[in-house]
């Protein structure tokens, strides 16, 4: 055993780390140029060396993984059986393990993570929140606009009763194919030529039960959704998906993104599954206000969309289970890890910046989404 290039791997592992969490979180402008003379490249190889496959090699990653790690626990018990003959080699498989995790971690933050620390879209698009804010501790509050909210459900709400009847229940495929071209032709993209597309998920079982409807692999560049999903929700959550391909970490700033590129299409599936989603932000927000107001609201739904949240509810329903919860509270930790301070809560605060994003429209309409 070397211990000597063990213990020098760990150091220099620890070394790199420290210095690339430095050199991201202290200037976003790092973040841009990280971006363009790396990621984007990056994200493109990896996809025109990944994409075309039908399944998802980051799930077999993970499988594998998985496996080398309950093989190497299992080394563990023997070794932890017969401490006093087998110590030494436990001390250098724990040393290995910790220098792969590390490693690991490395490409987490240079394949893909370091987009975290980028400026949110809400500021590079100029838009100005006038619905939520943030306290000094960094709690969300609202300000004083409760007519704002009345006023975007209200909109959605017209808007649902609009293209209801012109959506349709497309295949898996099909959304995934429209969602790659939308992001073509409405957005300037740096990877929207190769580094876009969604595959189904090896583990749709176990995310059902775990309330994860899609994922984003950072290391192999892959998004992943449960293709059991209601049809009227998968547009939205493609595009999502696809908003972290491009570059956008924040899960705020992914829905984003996702709505203004359904809303902005002119498929009525997707512009139906944008509005869809982003109403069920808005209402939530309505509801915790004022219930009467939020009731009168959803009164005034079509009975398709009334059908579709029906159905959401019955999921929710069927998988709220403690697993699910533990599931929710680990990946909170790890938002609010990587400099997203709300945690889970951060997918909700979508809903200010959207609505800056519908006034701006009756002003005046982008002919291109950018994606910085």
């Amino acid at each position: 055993m070397n211990w000597k290039r063990k213990v020098g791997l760990f150091f220099l592992l620890v070394i790199l780390l420290v210095i690339s969490s430095l050199v991201f979180q202290e200037d976003s402008g790092r973040i841009v140029l990280y971006d363009n003379i790396f990621y984007y490249y990056y994200q493109n190889f990896r996809l025109i060396l990944l994409g075309f496959l039908p399944i998802s090699i980051g799930d077999a990653l993970y499988i594998l993984g998985g496996a080398m790690l309950l093989l190497t626990l299992a080394k563990w018990v023997k070794f932890i059986i017969r401490l006093r003959q087998f110590k030494w080699q436990l001390l250098a498989s724990i040393l290995r393990l910790v220098n792969i995790v590390l490693f690991v971690y490395l490409l987490f933050i240079w394949g893909w993570g370091a987009n975290y620390y980028k400026p949110g879209l809400s500021q590079s698009w100029d838009l100005v929140d006038t619905i939520w804010s943030h306290s000094s501790n960094n709690k969300v509050r609202f300000k004083n606009d409760s007519a704002a909210l009345v006023v975007f459900d209200s909109l959605l709400v017209t808007r649902l009763n609009e293209y209801a009847p012109h959506f349709k229940n497309l295949p898996f495929k099909e959304i995934n194919t429209r969602a790659i071209d939308f992001y073509r032709l409405y957005t300037d993209s740096r990877v929207k030529q190769y580094g876009l597309g969604i595959k189904p998920t090896y583990f749709w079982y176990f995310m059902e039960r775990l309330g994860v409807e899609g994922y984003y692999n950072p290391f192999t560049g892959e998004g992943q959704i449960d293709t059991h999903l209601p049809g009227f929700s998968m547009p939205f959550l493609l595009c999502h998906e696809m908003a972290h391909q491009a570059g956008i970490a924040a899960e705020n700033d992914a829905n984003l993104l996702a709505y203004a590129l359904c809303s902005t299409t002119t498929d009525s599936t997707f512009r139906y599954s944008g509005y869809l989603n982003m109403w069920l932000y808005v209402h939530r927000r309505v509801y915790r206000r004022d219930t009467i107001v939020a009731n009168a609201l959803e009164a005034h739904l079509n009975p398709l969309t009334t059908t579709h949240i029906d159905t959401l509810e019955q999921l929710s329903r069927k998988f709220n289970n403690e697993a699910a919860e533990y599931s929710t509270e680990l990946y909170d930790d790890y938002l609010k890890m990587h400099n997203q301070q709300q945690g889970i809560k951060s997918y909700g605060n979508v809903v200010g910046a959207a609505w800056q994003l519908e006034l701006r429209r009756r002003k005046v309409v982008d002919s291109v989404i950018r994606i910085p």
